[in-house]
């Protein structure tokens, strides 16, 4: 279906491909791999003809409709969510567009004396978007945006009100409602709860034409890919499986060539040392010439290429006494909704909670409890002896400062550390080389997320509070988060919507599913097989 024949491609002075090569066929789903900024996504401008490669050709078969979905979404205003939804289906969506302006045209009072015209026209209206399959496509539309957590109240209203996030989930159900030849798919996991991966979990795997994407999500990855192909290097290589399988013979082919290249290495060493010590003496000219044209004929292995990973040694947290968190009686609203009546709860010193509730149920609002941003309406919320609290939500980025450099954050926050130390802790963050000296202010939500974390580990707390700690962190951030704490040995409260994480990281579950609160000992994997699912009201698959 599409075909990148020896592609190459240069930004600046950063070469992206170099003579690489890939196809995509229909029913493929492919996972699309490689480190930031080494084109996965100027691989689906290639596609979309937004780029053209510096040399080799891209070509996709004729009559392929293709379905692309970027963080870049664009403008949204003027329409409903769901006409913002059908926007891509054509004349049905503008006969739709039209009867949403009839309906507003008859309820509006002042154009009472227009009425008998406007009902004719709502029919013809009617009859049309009727006729081109319109309801079916709004069902179809509705039932998309409900399994992306939308509700009908919001459907229903100006798409212009949505926050960046909810905009996004709107050009996704846009894409999919296309049910095009091929999907190209740049992190579709961005902004979305677990409910709603879950279910886009489901429409992919039944889908059935290609899917190429780039996701953050390794577990999503592991159910629904067959195939990865990953970038490194200026080349494209393909691995048949899905994640966990490419990274397992990826590390198993990076050892081959490390032990090749290593006996190479010190066969030419001990070649280059016999030349070197005779290459005076005439008696043995022959020997040495010979071993000369030897070495010149030699196909020399490359060194293997190494993954920029910068390994911290996190310091231990000090003790904290053995009830770290405790809720009495505690009773919390957000106007009319009560979101916690009468809750009773503790947290135990080395206990690791994550908390799994659909959206609004309060999981926020409970880490806020616990971390003093909140107070109860009633009943009390007590910290235990000498807890050392950290506390992670997304507005904590809000407090870096602009002006600031990445590593004159990091030295201004420590100021007693040594600067070697704190380059350090930047690269186990993924801030490498120059990216130290990016200034605050220009960098992404997830490169703030990064900084924010580093802060908090490097000097660490016993009680870490934890919301949605791994949002925009790309997988070897997320891995290296990981691999931190599962070491750290203090208490953690957090909610995730990523599996893997939650998955390695608790040993305690608290669901909050409406006025009802269970506890689960063990940690999600536990939870998954005791509740028979994966999250609040979503079966397990």
């Amino acid at each position: 279906m599409i075909r990148l024949d020896a592609i190459s491609k240069q930004h600046g002075k950063q070469i992206l491909f170099l003579e690489a090569s890939v196809s995509f066929f229909r029913g493929d789903k492919v996972g699309l791999v490689g480190p930031n900024g080494s084109g996965k996504s100027t691989i689906f401008r290639m596609i979309m003809k937004e780029e053209e490669p510096d040399g080799g050709s891209v070509s996709v078969d004729r009559n392929i409709s293709i379905g692309y979905f970027s963080q870049d979404v664009g403008e949204m205003k003027g329409r409903t969510v769901m006409e913002e939804t059908v926007a891509g289906a054509g004349e049905v969506s503008e006969a739709a567009h039209e009867l949403h302006e009839m309906e507003h045209a008859m309820a509006d009072p002042e154009r009472a004396h227009e009425l008998d015209s406007l009902i004719e026209r709502f029919g013809a209206a009617q009859a049309r978007f009727d006729e081109l399959g319109g309801y079916a496509l709004e069902a179809r539309a509705r039932e998309i945006l409900h399994g992306l957590g939308f509700k009908d109240d919001v459907i229903d209203d100006d798409v212009g009100k949505l926050s960046g996030g909810w905009k996004m989930r709107v050009a996704l159900a846009r894409i999919l409602l296309m049910k095009p030849d091929a999907l190209l798919l740049d992190e579709p996991t961005n902004h979305l709860d677990i409910e709603s991966i879950l279910w886009l979990e489901k429409f992919l795997r039944d889908f059935d034409g290609a899917i190429v994407m780039t996701s953050h999500d390794r577990e999503l990855m592991n159910r629904l890919v067959n195939r990865i192909v990953e970038i490194d290097g200026g080349d494209l290589t393909s691995y048949t499986g899905n994640y966990d399988f490419y990274d397992q013979q990826r590390k198993i082919a990076e050892k081959q060539q490390e032990a090749q290249y290593e006996r190479q290495q010190a066969m030419l060493a001990k070649e280059i040392a016999f030349i070197e010590r005779f290459k005076a003496r005439a008696s043995h000219a022959a020997q040495v010439q010979s071993r000369v044209k030897k070495l010149d004929k030699i196909e020399k292995v490359e060194p293997p290429k190494r993954r920029k990973t910068v390994e911290f040694d996190f310091r231990d947290p000090p003790r904290s006494g053995e009830d770290v968190a405790k809720l009495d009686h505690v009773k919390k609203s957000w106007g009319k909704k009560t979101i916690y009546d009468d809750f009773d709860w503790l947290v135990r010193r080395g206990e690791r909670w994550c908390v799994m509730g659909v959206n609004g149920a309060g999981k926020s609002t409970l880490l806020k409890l616990v971390a003093r941003e909140t107070t109860p309406d009633s009943g009390n919320v007590t910290i235990g002896a000498s807890v050392k609290m950290g506390y992670f939500a997304q507005h904590a980025m809000d407090v870096l400062k602009g002006d600031e450099t990445v590593v004159d954050s990091l030295r201004n926050t420590f100021p007693l550390a040594t600067i070697g130390s704190m380059r350090s802790l930047a690269g186990a963050f993924g801030f490498s080389g120059d990216d130290v000296e990016k200034k605050i202010s220009v960098l992404s939500g997830g490169e703030k997320a990064r900084l924010v974390l580093a802060q908090m580990l490097y000097d660490p707390p016993n009680f870490l509070v934890l919301d949605e700690p791994t949002n925009h962190l790309d997988l070897a951030t997320k891995e290296m988060l990981m691999t931190a704490l599962e070491k750290f040995h203090g208490t953690m409260l957090f909610v995730s919507h990523d599996r893997t994480f939650l998955s390695a990281l608790s040993n305690r579950v608290l669901e909050i599913d409406g006025s009802k609160i269970k506890t689960y000992g063990g940690g999600y994997r536990e939870y998954v097989a005791q509740s028979g699912h994966e999250a609040p009201g979503v079966a397990a698959s």
